[in-house]
């Protein structure tokens, strides 16, 4: 183990909270079979985990990064994605396209919703902007339910850029999906992408509405005028 991230890891287990841990799990579904199964906790916030990221991420290198993603403990793995967003950003073009490749090789490590839901934008999103976005299409067709989830949460930073094109293609593929957690990252990236541009969204619906899970519409069409949702609501489901 390197010395920062033993030094992380002390500053952690200094903070933990036994009153909370029982809380997260199951928040974060640990029970056997449920997505967050045998994860661990130390019981933080997210403030509190923020503190012993801005402390060192300066100093963080891979191998620290490495060695904190494969930590049993999720405050571990979450200082270890936030530690990769930070590098991320402060880095040149060279080392960002090391730190995204770094990151799409670990992702059985970024093994919970929020784990990818802080990351995968501001590291696999930003790296694309520019670039073609086919990573993104063989991910969302990965048996590993966070792959799949990061293909869908990564086009949230072209969304933000009224790019919509991956967004709705990779929601496409992602109807079939068996996972509510899959459901409810597709459908909050339409509500996103209709946010911007209505037309685009309730076209996809028009679409694809009867065959969404019901989760993943009722995300999409929260924003919707009242009319609307009760339309897309009131047709049949065919699975």
């Amino acid at each position: 183990m390197t010395k920062l991230s033993d030094d992380v890891i002390s500053q952690l287990i200094a903070l933990e909270n036994p009153a909370k841990i029982n809380i997260f799990k199951r928040f974060f579904k640990t029970g056997p079979g449920q997505y967050g199964e045998n994860d661990e906790f130390f019981g933080l916030t997210v403030p509190q985990i923020h503190q012993i990221e801005a402390k060192y991420w300066k100093q963080a290198d891979l191998d620290d990064v490495a060695t904190l993603l494969n930590h049993p403990t999720h405050e571990c793995r979450t200082v270890a994605v936030m530690f990769l967003v930070r590098m991320f950003q402060k880095s040149p073009p060279l080392l960002q396209k090391q730190i995204s490749s770094f990151y799409l090789a670990h992702t059985a490590r970024i093994n919970n919703w929020d784990l990818v839901d802080i990351s995968a934008p501001k590291i696999i999103g930003a790296y694309l902007l520019d670039k073609p976005r086919s990573i993104l299409f063989k991910l969302a067709k990965s048996t590993l339910i966070w792959d799949r989830r990061i293909s869908i949460i990564s086009t949230f930073t072209f969304i933000r850029q009224n790019d919509f094109n991956a967004t709705m293609n990779i929601s496409e593929l992602l109807l079939a999906d068996k996972h509510d957690l899959i459901h409810k990252a597709v459908g909050w990236m339409l509500r996103e992408v209709g946010k911007r541009n209505q037309k685009v969204l309730t076209d996809f619906l028009d679409l694809h509405a009867a065959r969404m899970p019901r989760t993943a519409l009722r995300y999409a069409i929260e924003k919707l005028p009242e009319t609307s949702r009760r339309h897309y609501l009131a047709l049949k489901y065919n699975q």
